[in-house]
């Protein structure tokens, strides 16, 4: 699949050095709401979930990479249904390696995950968990018409989360215009 400026494939099991590497940069982990899986084996399990997704569901988190060098993975995101602090939905999630942050490639990305959402699949609702922190990611997921629906405990040990919701009546009357680039301090 191609947007204006990025490649999205499904993942596969070549990606799990790249993905290896997104989950050990401290700049990458220091807003995210969800557990993050630690050491090679952990990682390479969830890479495995999400390869199971798509071989499930047909869809599923994508490798992402840009259109002008789509051999270089610049991180992973995109639907996938789980569970989260026992809120079961569809969840948008990304990770993006900090050298491509600011750019508005992750609103394009997201942009593009609720089209094939709401358009093509006919799902009601889309929902992610952010931060309260996170304020780039939350002024995303807003832009994307992502409303703020409350707050979930991720789990032991991990912050709580801030619900955001997107419904399918929503995005339809939503405008649709190039993604906003929001800016990220590293």
């Amino acid at each position: 699949m191609v947007t204006r400026r990025l490649v999205l494939r499904p993942p596969k099991d070549s990606d799990l050095d790249v993905l290896t590497a997104l989950h050990a940069d401290p700049a990458v982990n220091r807003f995210c709401a969800a557990a993050v899986p630690y050491g090679r084996a952990a990682i390479e399990a969830q890479l495995q979930a999400w390869i199971a997704h798509w071989q499930a569901r047909g869809f599923g988190h994508w490798a992402i990479a840009e259109r002008e060098q789509p051999d270089t993975l610049i991180g992973f995101g995109g639907l996938m249904h789980r569970s989260v602090a026992g809120h079961t939905g569809l969840y948008l999630y990304y990770r993006i390696t900090p050298q491509a942050w600011g750019r508005g490639l992750a609103s394009e990305m997201a942009q593009y995950a609720m089209t094939q959402a709401f358009e093509q699949r006919h799902e009601g609702v889309v929902a992610a968990a952010v931060l309260a922190s996170n304020a780039p990611t939350r002024k995303t997921l807003e832009g994307l018409g992502m409303r703020l629906m409350g707050a979930l405990a991720d789990g032991p040990g991990s912050a709580p989360a801030l619900l955001y919701e997107l419904t399918a009546s929503r995005w339809a009357e939503l405008p649709r215009g190039a993604p906003e680039a929001v800016a990220f301090a590293a």
